[in-house]
């Protein structure tokens, strides 16, 4: 069984090659999907985890998606490599 990605910032499978956010030299990255990254930086670098958590919040209310499912992928965010280190930060 292969090991599926997952972006790093938002927590979407990253099961395709479309799906991945891009470097600067236009190779792929397996880290972030393309909604969070493209040609090496963040699309809304200033966005903070409580603002990301309330985005995938709202995307996946909006897939019609389980309770569980999505207070799942909101408990994975602060262990996810964009914001590991920056949620005891004042």
């Amino acid at each position: 069984m292969e090991n599926t990605h997952f972006c790093q910032s938002c927590g979407m499978p990253l099961t395709t090659e479309d799906a991945k956010g891009t470097e600067n030299n236009g190779l792929k990255t397996n880290d972030y999907c393309r909604y969070c990254y493209e040609d090496s930086n963040f699309k809304n670098p200033d966005m903070n985890l409580e603002e990301m958590k309330d985005a995938v919040k709202m995307h996946m209310e909006k897939k019609k998606l389980p309770a569980y499912m999505v207070q799942k992928a909101l408990n994975i965010l602060p262990a996810l490599k964009r914001w590991k280190n920056k949620q005891f930060v004042i």
